[in-house]
């Protein structure tokens, strides 16, 4: 693929959440995930990631439950959950006589990191197939439930997991910030409130016609809740709530603590 060819993958992402009845190829699926290790990087080369493919229905339907009823997961022909695992380098470990490690909070966010960047690598080879894909962020608040579903061992949870399947819809590109906002040179250089104002300029308005054109009940919701910005509603109790994302880290300290991935 040219350098140019590329940027065009790129500027081409978009979210697909509506899918055509129609499966994707397991041995193509395969081989993107293969050739995907291979393009990622990956810490001390300890490849300590799992992948782990759902297309039952009957499964599907569990995992829907799990990631809040998204209609998504039940029309998309499979789901990937990308796992942070260091449970398979520990056995390895164990079987040659090593020393055991990568049981701690470091090797958390090794496996964890690996797992995200092995993840962008899969979504951006699919979409070079012409495959749709989106993230589902709800893997980090079910993360429990979601391990527990799909068997993994101690040292092995779930950082992120994406729908996959053939475009039923295209939607247009979602605005991202500009360069100017998170480009530094040399070292970070704080915002002014000028700066944030000129910034999130088109993103607060983009955004609110965005979601309020979704449907009436959402825009109800805005007025129920007094909502008059996106930023207000981006942290209100309809979107990501900081009470409820208090609680839903307090689990994940717990479960990481349970899991073996905090010493």
């Amino acid at each position: 693929m040219t350098a140019d060819a590329f940027s065009r993958l790129m500027k081409a992402h978009r979210s697909i959440r509506a899918f055509q009845d129609q499966g994707v190829d397991p041995a193509l699926v395969d081989r993107v995930l293969v050739e995907a290790l291979h393009g990622s990087s990956s810490s001390g080369n300890l490849n300590m990631v799992s992948v782990i493919k759902t297309v039952d229905v009957e499964r599907k339907k569990r995992l829907c439950e799990l990631h809040f009823d998204q209609p998504m997961v039940l029309q998309a022909p499979l789901v990937l959950t990308f796992c942070a695992d260091s449970h398979r380098t520990r056995q390895w470990l164990a079987r040659r006589g090593a020393r055991l490690g990568f049981g701690d909070f470091i090797s958390w966010h090794v496996a964890g990191y690996d797992a995200v960047i092995l993840a962008q690598t899969t979504a951006l080879a699919l979409e070079s197939h012409g495959l749709g894909i989106c993230y589902m962020g709800t893997t980090l608040h079910s993360m429990g439930a979601i391990a527990e579903f799909l068997e993994c061992p101690d040292h092995c949870l779930p950082v992120t997991s994406m729908v996959v399947g053939w475009p039923a819809e295209a939607p247009p590109q979602r605005d991202r910030l500009p360069g100017t906002a998170w480009i530094h040179d040399e070292r970070y250089r704080r915002p002014t409130p000028a700066d944030i104002d000129a910034h999130y300029a088109e993103r607060e308005r983009r955004g609110r016609e965005r979601y309020l054109s979704l449907s009436a009940e959402m825009a109800a919701l805005w007025a129920e809740h007094g909502i008059t910005s996106l930023a207000q509603f981006y942290t209100s109790k309809i979107k990501y709530d900081p009470d409820r994302f208090a609680q839903d880290s307090a689990q994940l300290e717990a479960l990481l603590r349970e899991r073996g991935f905090r010493g």
